[in-house]
């Protein structure tokens, strides 16, 4: 039966900043103000006009901000059910009602009696209130997307850091399955091991050269194999897969120890794995695939679109040597990896997963990224 899961779209929808937070209250003030100085000293004639120039803005500004930050307040529940764009032609055209009501009841204060510039005036200060309007709402639009990408970035972070144990806990229980029986093997497999580990940790890029990813999963299966000796063999398919392209580190590897523990270890003659590398256009595609234990036909039926690796596991009668730990951490590597593709190429990645009565096959397709020349 075939699940496929296309990566879901995380993108941060843009949303009007929250009037009731103290700090963005602060900040709007801080701004506005900060704003009202810069048109004072333009319209000043001389450094000793600002200050007045700052009081006759100050006269409008002030009642026009207090009583936008008080409504805005109160139309917050409703501001949040409208789309960005609504909402921020609904913030702007509150503005301007007050600027030019306050403007209209506050008399001479305002314009002097028998001034020819009132409707001028009017306009130059609904325009003003609406670039002001503007510059906020930008503002804190900017700043939700900077903090957005921090983050995506300390999320991106803590995936990394959560992937590296359990690298390190399945290969060392692969070499601890020879120790006693194979001693020499077991010495030459720490040896391999500490390479292994220097290669997988040496690098904290976000995307690393397919080729390195290549080499360190040779090195896992070579550590496997020591393990399960002729049971276990790996078939490599690249087709036109260039050296430079990029993916995410570690992403290979959980794949492969997935069709070990989950399909090979179970079957008693063992099996190969297909391990399929291609580029397709602007997309690389990624294909591991493993016998596995026949199922019944109500087992198959039972893979759906949630989460296939605890499906696959609840399948199986008895865990291997390793134990259901083991297992829980394979289940967290792959969750891993749909979470990394998620944060890394959003929508433009795919995960998808094919699952037969005696095969299991998963297929990443990703971007096709080059690495830059040094």
């Amino acid at each position: 039966m075939n699940s496929s899961r296309s990566i879901r779209q995380n993108a941060r929808p843009d949303v009007l900043p929250n009037f009731r937070n103290l700090g963005i209250v602060l900040r709007i003030l801080l701004i506005s103000n900060g704003l009202a100085v810069l048109q004072a000293i333009q319209l000043a004639n001389a450094w000793t006009d600002v200050a007045q120039r700052l009081l006759q803005i100050a006269a409008l500004l002030t009642p026009v901000l207090l009583t936008s930050l008080m409504l805005l307040w109160a139309a917050q529940p409703w501001l949040n059910r409208l789309p960005y764009r609504q909402g921020a032609l609904a913030v702007m055209a509150l503005v301007v009602v007050l600027t030019l009501t306050i403007y209209e009841f506050g008399g001479e204060l305002y314009s002097p009696a028998g001034s020819s510039k009132y409707y001028f005036d009017e306009a130059r200060y609904a325009l003003f209130s609406v670039m002001v309007c503007g510059i906020l709402l930008l503002y804190f639009r900017l700043r939700t997307k900077m903090l957005s990408r921090a983050l995506h970035e300390a999320r991106l972070q803590i995936l990394r850091a959560r992937i590296r144990p359990h690298f390190l806990f399945n290969t060392i229980n692969a070499v601890l399955g020879i120790v006693r029986a194979q001693p020499k093997k077991a010495e030459t497999a720490l040896e391999d091991m500490a390479d292994l580990f220097r290669m997988a940790m040496s690098d904290a890029r976000d995307l690393v050269p397919l080729s390195r990813e290549i080499q360190l999963s040779k090195q896992y299966i070579a550590l496997e194999q020591l393990r399960m000796g002729e049971r276990l063999s790996v078939d490599w398919q690249m087709q036109d897969v260039p050296e430079q392209a990029l993916i995410p580190p570690l992403l290979l590897q959980p794949l492969l120890e997935n069709a070990v523990y989950h399909g090979i270890e179970a079957l008693p003659q063992g099996g190969s794995i297909k391990i399929n590398l291609r580029r397709s256009g602007d997309k690389l595609r990624l294909t591991v695939e493993n016998p596995c234990v026949e199922r019944g036909n109500s087992a198959s039926g039972s893979h759906g679109t949630g989460d296939f690796q605890g499906n696959y596991e609840s399948e199986r009668s008895t865990p291997p040597a390793a134990g259901n730990r083991q297992h829980s951490n394979n289940k967290m590597a792959l969750q891993n990896i749909r979470e990394r593709l998620d944060l890394l190429f959003d929508a433009e990645a795919r995960y998808q997963v094919e699952s037969g009565n005696n095969f299991y096959r998963v297929e990443i397709i990703l971007p096709y990224v080059k690495e830059r020349p040094s």
